[in-house]
């Protein structure tokens, strides 16, 4: 059963990598707009 704990983890990465990217692309996007 390690395999479970390993792709729940794996799953909790991608999830924090593409929350991660979105929070960046709207701040740099916040950004120019103010400039």
């Amino acid at each position: 059963m390690w395999y479970f704990s390993w792709v729940l983890g794996l799953g909790f990465a991608v999830l924090l990598a593409v929350l991660n990217a979105m929070w960046l692309e709207s701040r740099i996007s916040r950004g120019d707009e103010e400039r």
